[in-house]
């Protein structure tokens, strides 16, 4: 049997608001957490731009751009 009930983390319990749980002490049972720690650590920073060649073409795209768009309608 599944069960889901409602409860807030304090320190290592979980306090939940629902008397029937008590049915089930001692049982083995699964906790999911619904949101993310309060402290969360951020990802490392990524240098994206070590990962491309730069080249002529790339020094040129907002020209080559304007270029392309400009007669685009007839």
């Amino acid at each position: 049997m599944l069960a889901a009930v409602k409860g807030i983390v304090q320190g290592n319990t979980v306090l939940i608001e629902d008397d029937d749980i008590r049915e089930y002490d001692g049982a083995e049972v699964i906790v999911t957490l619904l949101s993310q720690p309060k402290g969360k650590e951020k990802k490392a920073f990524v240098d994206w731009d070590s990962f491309v060649i730069p080249s002529e073409r790339g020094k040129n795209v907002d020209e080559y751009m304007k270029e392309m768009r400009e007669n685009d309608r007839l």
